[in-house]
């Protein structure tokens, strides 16, 4: 059956306090961690397109340290129909160009994969750039930051919602496609489907069953490096402008030029 494969990550809670080890990675096993919720949102396309097109088939992918399988068990309690976890200790600090040629890899270990689904951005990264980075390595089209989602035919739909407005944007399968927080809300897992999803197995991948070399991927072969990092300052309580209308008007735009926020040119 061709495949629907969305990716999902675990990452720490958004509540969690967050800190940096002594190679400014993510100090992971000092918060709790959980699905990152716009994978909530790419799982619930993946489902209704899978509703609306039985011949397809729902597999949950992530890559990440022991632990990660949390996220894919709350995939598989949504529906998803399998679910698999690359996990290597080499991958651990990979820069998005590593971690999209490890899942481009994996990816190659799911038979006829016909359409791949992410979140917009993760929350702990923010780049928002491993679907363009993935469909570069896949050779397929991608439609990037859509509110909903359809196949018909053989072609993929969406529409993106800007601050310019609404585009409809369409390409033909396999491709990818990438979804934000306005897609159609995230379905609660049912009692049945979490007691499924604890006992269900999930296939486990490490970088050589995918024909990944460690020195492609990982903190020490990143093309990128942190080099220092600062505690961000406690966020202070704004001002108030209490005055009449113009002036208050007057105060709020002196204040935009100076932050250079705006242009103090007539």
């Amino acid at each position: 059956m061709p495949a629907i494969v969305v990716l999902v990550k675990n990452v720490p809670d958004t509540w969690s306090t967050k800190s940096l080890t002594a190679d400014f990675t993510l100090d992971r096993e000092a918060a709790d961690n959980v699905i990152d919720e716009i994978n909530e949102f790419a799982v619930e396309q993946a489902l209704r397109l899978r509703e609306a097109n039985p011949e397809f088939t729902v597999v949950a992918l992530s890559a990440g340290p022991a632990g990660s399988e949390e996220a894919l068990r709350k995939a598989l309690a949504m529906g998803a129909d399998d679910a698999v976890l690359l996990i290597d200790d080499a991958l651990a600090g990979s820069d998005i160009l590593g971690t999209a040629w490890a899942l481009t890899n994996a990816l190659q270990q799911i038979p006829d994969v016909s359409l791949i689904i992410s979140g917009v951005a993760s929350s702990d990264a923010g780049t928002g750039a491993l679907t363009g980075v993935l469909a570069e390595y896949r050779n397929q089209p991608a439609l990037t930051a859509c509110n909903s989602v359809s196949i018909e035919s053989g072609v993929v739909k969406g529409v993106r919602e800007t601050a310019e407005g609404h585009f409809n944007i369409e390409a033909p399968l396999p491709a990818i496609v990438s979804v934000t927080d306005q897609a159609d809300k995230p379905r609660f897992p049912n009692f049945k489907g979490i007691m499924a999803a604890k006992k269900a197995e999930i296939r486990q991948l490490e970088l050589a069953d995918i024909g990944v070399d460690p020195q492609q991927v990982g903190l020490g072969y990143a093309s990128t490096a942190v080099t220092a990092a600062v505690t961000r300052p406690v966020r202070t309580q704004g001002e108030i402008i209490r005055d009449e209308p113009a002036a208050a008007a007057t105060r709020i735009v002196d204040y935009l030029v100076a932050e250079k926020l705006i242009s103090d040119q007539k």
